[in-house]
């Protein structure tokens, strides 16, 4: 399963069986806004979320810009990961 960064539409994604998984951002100056996670009924409870978010957390750590997590998965996922804390704006 790979995540895709799809920057034409401001977003990390998964495509698995005809569907998407994928969180949205906003980009403005060093600041990544995580504001949308999404994942089909049918195919939660197989961490695609988690492998989306860890790979928008991870392009922000590479690109040395701030988090600001106003999607509640994010924001829970940075509570339980503090390996980013210091992403978070």
């Amino acid at each position: 399963m790979e995540v895709i960064h799809d920057k034409n539409n401001n977003r990390f994604v998964i495509y698995i069986d005809g569907a998407e998984a994928f969180v949205e951002y906003s980009l403005a100056e060093n600041v990544i806004e995580l504001y949308h996670t999404y994942t089909p009924p049918h195919l939660r409870g197989r961490g695609l979320a988690e492998k989306v978010v860890h790979a928008a957390l991870e392009y922000a750590k590479e690109n040395k810009l701030k988090v600001i997590p106003s999607c509640s998965y994010v924001a829970v996922f940075l509570q339980r990961h503090p390996e980013y804390s210091e992403l978070k704006n």
